[in-house]
C-alpha cells in the first residue's frame, strides 16, 4: 500500500530534526577524527625526532612512538564514539579490566621493559663497556627490551633481567677514559722506605702513565710481617690491566734486584718457660 502524501510530510517532521541532529554530530566527530589523526602523527613524529636526537637505539624509538600512536588513536576513536552519542562506559570499563588482567599477568615482563627503557634513554652502560652489576661483571655484548647481555672474561655469557639491573648498583669501569691503578707491595720492617719509594717510581716513568696527577707511593699501613706500600700511577682505561699485570711484575724484580725483600707472611711466637 502507497503511503500519500500527508503522511510522508508527517514522517519527515518526525525524522528530520533528528536527521539534522545526528547529521552535525556526525559531521563534527569526523571533523575531530581527522584533526586529532592528523595531530597523533605529527606528535609521534616528534617524539621520534627528540628520542633520535637522543641517541636512543632505533628499534625501542620506533616501538615507543608505535606504543604511543597506537594507544592515543584508541582514545581518540572512543571520544569520536561518545561524541556520536555512543555509550563507551562499559567500554572503557572493559577496556581497563583486560589492562588490570595483562598487567598482573605480565608484571615480570612489564618490569623488565620499564628498565630496559630506561636503560635506552639514560644510557649509565653502552655496548662495549665492563660493568660489574647483580653480582656478575663483564663486558656489554648487546641491550634489549628486556635483558641485557655480559660476557665475562672467562667468555662466559650471562643474561642479567633489566627489571633488577635498571634497580641495583652499577660500576661501570669504562665510562671515564682514565682510571687509576693501585700497584700493592709488602717490604721488609729492616728495608730502606725511600729507597722501595725510588724504585716503585722508576717503574713509573712508562709512556703509558700520566703525569698530571703525578705518579706517587704511599706507605698504606704496617702489616704483620711488611710494610705496606701502594705505587699509584693514572693511565687510560685501556692500559689499566696491562699496567697493572706488568707493574706487579716488575715491582717484584726491581724490588728484589735493590736487595728490598718481600716477605712472606710470618709470625713471631715466643715461648715462656714453666717454673
Amino acid at each position: 500500500m502507497e503511503m500519500n502524501v500527508d503522511e510522508l510530510v508527517k514522517l519527515s517532521e518526525a525524522w528530520l530534526p533528528v536527521v539534522l541532529e545526528y547529521s552535525g554530530k556526525l559531521t563534527l566527530a569526523v571533523i575531530t577524527l581527522l584533526i586529532g589523526w592528523w595531530l597523533i602523527s605529527k606528535l609521534t613524529a616528534s617524539i621520534g625526532r627528540i628520542l633520535e636526537a637522543r641517541n636512543v637505539d632505533r628499534a625501542l624509538g620506533s616501538f615507543i612512538g608505535s606504543l604511543v600512536r597506537i594507544v592515543l588513536r584508541i582514545l581518540l576513536l572512543i571520544s569520536v564514539a561518545s561524541m556520536v552519542g555512543v555509550e563507551t562506559t562499559s567500554f572503557i570499563a572493559m577496556i581497563g579490566a583486560a589492562g588490570l588482567a595483562i598487567g598482573l599477568a605480565l608484571q615480570g615482563s612489564l618490569a623488565n621493559f620499564a628498565g630496559g627503557v630506561l636503560i635506552m634513554l639514560f644510557r649509565p652502560f653502552r655496548a662495549g663497556d665492563w660493568i660489574e652489576a647483580q653480582g656478575v661483571s663483564g663486558s656489554v655484548d648487546n641491550i634489549q627490551i628486556f635483558h641485557t647481555t655480559l660476557k665475562t672474561a672467562d667468555n662466559k655469557v650471562v643474561i642479567v633481567p633489566n627489571g633488577n639491573l635498571s634497580n641495583g648498583h652499577i660500576t661501570n669501569y669504562s665510562r671515564e677514559p682514565r682510571r687509576r691503578a693501585d700497584i700493592n707491595v709488602g717490604i721488609d720492617y729492616s728495608s730502606d722506605i725511600k729507597r722501595a719509594r725510588e724504585v716503585l717510581l722508576e717503574i713509573a716513568k712508562d709512556p703509558r702513565v700520566h703525569l698530571d696527577p703525578a705518579p706517587v707511593v704511599f706507605v698504606t699501613g704496617l702489616g704483620d710481617s711488611a710494610v705496606n706500600l701502594s705505587l699509584r700511577v693514572w693511565v687510560a682505561t685501556g692500559d689499566f690491566w696491562p699496567v697493572t699485570f706488568s707493574f706487579t711484575e716488575l715491582a717484584k724484580e726491581r724490588l728484589t734486584e735493590a736487595g728490598i725483600g718481600i716477605p712472606f707472611p710470618q709470625r713471631v711466637v715466643h715461648l715462656a718457660k714453666a717454673e
